[in-house]
């Protein structure tokens, strides 16, 4: 490999030999994008040549696309800012560039790693969020809600504290899933506006010394119109320079999806339990061999990907909420694991939703049978004879039943509540009736 890099390339690569693991390659591109679009826009200015300002750019544009991933080789645990990776995007372009560009003075130009390099990981992260998360999400909703219809007619027990409760459909449960599924979207999406929000134009403190007063403006506007995504101006410039808030708010985004995966992959494990001395309400696709001593047995190996993955985000989530306190004054020296982070969480969720969506539910069937077995068993259904009997002679009912281990259909009978009656409060299949499968 021909080295494009040069000598604070070099140094880094000496001083941090601490994981083995490269800045993403999201985060890398995005330097590309940045130092590209500056490049043009500092020529518009007619501060940047604009013979090499081409070269820079074409440069740059070839960084974004992933023609040089390779020449990025500085370790993610380096400084605090990022400078180890503007320097090395700086030297990669510039060496692309020809022998008149200079890394500091001409593709740096207008720029500090302070701003850039947090600019880059916001809005890798935010592309990752539009063109991969949110597509996912929006995928496993659908097989969600799919599902919830097909299942409205399945009747089985309810269940709070894992205990038997009031009947309920297998459809409104997993209604109830993809209401999880695009609620998370929903709230991921709500930070994507501030994770928008870039410091670029800031440069070392906030106070954009040394750039001109239209090239912040101007770079946004060139990037958002090349991608479609939505890039805004800080709030407040020294908000936008001292703090990673944006980041930790997306983390936090990320999180909820990762809780809402966790309830979703456990409550399948649990009904899919079995199959002959779990719940068994339903089948699981039966992906590969379960076990290397016992034969035929089967794991829901899809639902327990999902709470690995779940439990990595929330672990993520934890170090970029300790990342984002230590903003001191002008800056945050946490960028690049923040950044790390919360692409791989992106990723993760990304990939482990579509997962559960392609892999899992939707080859989920009902173990009809045994739901309506389940259903049927449930003495909870003594709550819809509350309103004709009472909640005390409900309770004497239920505790005889339980005793005896007869059904609550047998003993409310001998307790002499009217066939119809019965009928009409115990019927599961009325509760079939009032299913929702909106998600």
């Amino acid at each position: 490999m021909t080295e494009l890099w040069g000598g604070e390339t070099a140094k880094a690569i000496d001083n941090f030999p601490v994981s083995g693991e490269a800045v993403p390659a999201p985060i890398v591109r995005w330097l590309g994008r940045i130092k590209a679009a500056a490049a043009r826009t500092n020529a518009e200015l007619g501060l940047l040549d604009p013979t090499l300002a081409v070269s820079i750019a074409q440069a740059g544009d070839a960084v974004a696309a992933g023609e040089h991933d390779d020449q990025f080789p500085v370790d993610v645990f380096q400084t605090g800012s990022g400078t180890s990776s503007n320097m090395n995007a700086n030297e990669v372009i510039a060496t692309l560039a020809g022998d008149e560009a200079h890394a500091n003075d001409h593709v740096n130009m207008g720029q500090s790693s302070n701003d850039v390099f947090p600019s880059a990981v916001h809005l890798a992260a935010l592309q990752e969020i539009a063109e991969r998360l949110l597509p996912a999400l929006d995928h496993l909703g659908d097989v969600l809600a799919a599902k919830a219809e097909e299942f409205a007619h399945v009747v089985k027990s309810g269940r709070t504290h894992l205990m038997d409760a009031v009947p309920v459909t297998l459809g409104q449960e997993f209604s109830g899933f993809a209401a999880q599924a695009r609620q998370g979207r929903a709230r991921v999406a709500d930070t994507m506006p501030r994770l928008g929000q870039i410091p670029l134009g800031g440069t070392a403190t906030g106070t954009g010394l040394n750039t001109h007063a239209e090239f912040a403006e101007r770079v946004r506007e060139r990037m958002a119109a090349d991608t479609g995504l939505g890039i805004h101006p800080p709030a407040d410039p020294f908000e936008a320079q001292g703090n990673r808030d944006g980041l930790v708010e997306a983390s936090g985004g990320l999180k909820s999806v990762a809780v809402s995966l966790t309830k979703i992959a456990n409550d399948l494990r649990w009904m899919g339990s079995g199959p002959r001395a779990g719940l068994g309400e339903i089948f699981l696709p039966e992906l590969q061999k379960g076990s290397s001593i016992m034969p035929g047995k089967v794991n829901p190996v899809i639902p327990e990907v999902v709470v690995q993955v779940s439990a990595q985000v929330i672990g993520n989530d934890v170090a970029i909420t300790a990342g984002g306190m230590q903003g001191n004054f002008e800056l945050n020296v946490m960028i690049p694991m923040m950044g790390r982070n919360l692409l791989e969480s992106i990723a993760l969720l990304s990939s482990a939703s579509r997962l559960l969506a392609d892999k899992c539910v939707a080859g989920i069937r009902a173990n009809e049978e045994m739901c309506n077995l389940h259903a049927e068993a449930t003495l909870a259904t003594a709550t819809a004879l509350n309103p004709h009997i009472g909640y005390d002679a409900a309770s004497a009912i239920v505790k005889e039943a339980t005793a005896s281990g007869r059904t609550l259909r047998e003993v409310a009978r001998e307790h002499g509540v009217e066939e119809d009656l019965l009928r009409e409060a115990l019927n599961l299949h009325l509760i079939a009736q009032g299913s929702s499968t909106e998600g």
